[in-house]
Formats: structure tokens, sequence, C-alpha cells
């Protein structure tokens, strides 16, 4: 995924962000989608990258998951009165420009997009 990334122009802040994103749903995939569950799998990684963005894909057979539907978390409350939990998927989500979830058939899939931000539209 490092080198989508450094192909795709990723500034080192969005490559870091994604990486992040990324890391956290798989790790939430292997953890609560394969080994709690009692299941063994894989996660399939698919990367593409066109003009405007880089889109990862990551693809298990795990437990069915949305994390778009996940707990919201009161991020305003004092973490002493937060329940525990869903703070890696709330940073996940909101560490890429777009993220969108897919169930097809009996497989999740986790979509991150990052924008590229090309020189000349004064981006950094």
């Amino acid at each position: 995924m490092q080198a989508a990334a450094a192909e795709a122009g990723l500034n080192t802040k969005d490559a870091y962000r994604l990486a992040l994103a990324v890391d956290e749903v798989a790790t939430n995939i292997i953890t609560h989608g394969y080994a709690e569950a009692g299941r063994e799998g894989t996660v399939d990684v698919m990367t593409d990258a066109d003009n405007d963005h880089l889109t990862v894909a990551l693809e298990d057979s795990g437990v069915a998951f949305d994390p778009t539907e996940a707990r919201q978390l009161d991020i305003d409350r004092p973490v002493e009165e937060r329940k525990a939990g869903g703070m890696g998927i709330y940073l996940a989500i909101r560490g890429v420009d777009r993220f969108e979830y897919q169930r097809v058939g009996s497989k999740n899939r986790n979509i991150f997009i990052m924008n590229r931000r090309h020189a000349s539209s004064g981006e950094a």
C-alpha cells in the first residue's frame, strides 16, 4: 500500500492517514471478523488510482460488519464517561477523504478513498 500511495503522489500526511485507517480496519477484521468469531480467512487488498483518487479496498469473508453503522461516539464527553471501544473505527473513517462499505455476496468490502492533490491545484 505504501508503494501505491507513493506512486499516486500522496503527500506524507495523506499517506500516513491512509495507512493508519487501513491498518485499523484490517486489525478489526482479523480480530473480530475472524479470530473472535472462530473463523479463518484472508484479507485481500486491492488498489486503484485514477487522475483524482487513490482507492484502497479490503475484502474479507469474516462476520458481516459495516463500520459506517458502528456505535456513534460522543467525542465531546470525557473519556472516563464513554464506553470502551469504537475509537479506532471513528478515527479510520474520518482519517480518509471518503470511506465506503459494501456487502458483496458473503464478503465485506471496506473502501478507502484519498484525493490526489495535484501540484497545479495549489493544494498541499
